[in-house]
């Protein structure tokens, strides 16, 4: 889809036993552990995902001695940030405990320390790096959510995240959808098939087929933008540079991500989801429209 990735920038300085170096809005800085978890406990934020050691680029980590670090590590400011939690004297945050995005096998040690009563019994569920990573994990966790942070970039990659057992995602792609100029269009369970030809996964309205065409950005939508508004004015206000096109691109699209899962929740309530997510394939493109138009500045 024109709605690109960002490219992994490589990090001038390596994490070490007591910090991270991290990429924010005014460049790379150094966080430390001790810190991270003094700040959790003055946010008390619903959710803490426990530090990892992990490199970027992930593909680029082929050292055992390094992997091991990565483990221990892990384990130490896992360890370190649930005893801060325990100091808190009201309700405290639901920590998500890291798996690192290598083999199993290789990061063996932080798991055995993660199913020790220690920490298995105060973490409420495990953050995922890797998708390669949720299958065969220690059957203790078994009963824990998991969150990714894979970056799924269609709605067929999160029907494949789902289906190993992913349980709660990030999804980049509907923001980056809007950016681009491009309302959502898919449903699931999906409609039927069509034998002639797939279904894209979205408009782009920045096609000046949209200038003078009064019907919703997608027909039976229920959203705001859509009963609100129609696609000559969303292509106008694009056209014009006006955050007004984005805002609405946005509240749909969100609206149709928000009817997709609750479609995969019912399906699976049903016994019907991989039936499903296999006609989904077969329904729709592989990829979303390419973008044609400026994101918003």
């Amino acid at each position: 889809m024109g709605a690109r990735r960002t490219p992994t920038i490589p990090c001038p300085r390596a994490n070490t036993n007591t910090t991270i170096s991290l990429l924010t809005s005014v460049g790379f800085r150094v966080l430390s552990s001790a810190d991270y978890a003094e700040a959790t406990k003055i946010l008390q934020p619903d959710v803490v995902v426990g530090l990892g050691d992990i490199v970027y680029p992930i593909q680029e980590v082929r050292s055992f001695k390094r992997i091991d670090r990565m483990g221990e590590r892990t384990l130490k400011w896992m360890q370190e940030l649930l005893a801060s939690q325990k100091t808190l004297e009201s309700g405290s945050s639901h920590v998500f405990a890291p798996i690192l995005p290598v083999d199993l096998e290789l990061q063996r040690e932080w798991l055995d320390g993660l199913v020790e009563p220690e920490i298995l019994e105060n973490i409420s569920g495990l953050s995922i790096y890797s998708v390669d990573t949720v299958i065969n994990l220690p059957s203790e966790t078994s009963h824990l959510p998991r969150l990714a942070f894979t970056e799924p970039e269609t709605p067929s990659k999160l029907l494949q995240e789902i289906s190993v057992g992913i349980d709660i995602f990030t999804a980049p792609f509907v923001t980056a959808a809007s950016d681009a100029g491009i309302a959502l269009d898919f449903s699931f369970p999906p409609p039927s098939p069509d034998s002639n030809s797939l279904k894209p996964l979205g408009l782009d309205m920045w096609n000046p087929d949209h200038a003078a065409d009064v019907k919703p950005l997608v027909e039976s939508c229920a959203c705001y933008a859509c009963q609100s508004h129609h696609r000559a004015y969303v292509h106008h206000l694009l056209s014009a540079k006006e955050m007004l096109a984005w805002v609405l691109l946005q509240l749909h699209n969100h609206h149709v991500l928000d009817s997709f899962f609750s479609g995969v929740r019912k399906s699976i309530e049903d016994g019907t989801f991989e039936q499903s997510a296999t006609d989904f394939d077969r329904v729709y493109e592989a990829k979303l429209p390419d973008q044609t138009g400026q994101g918003p500045r």
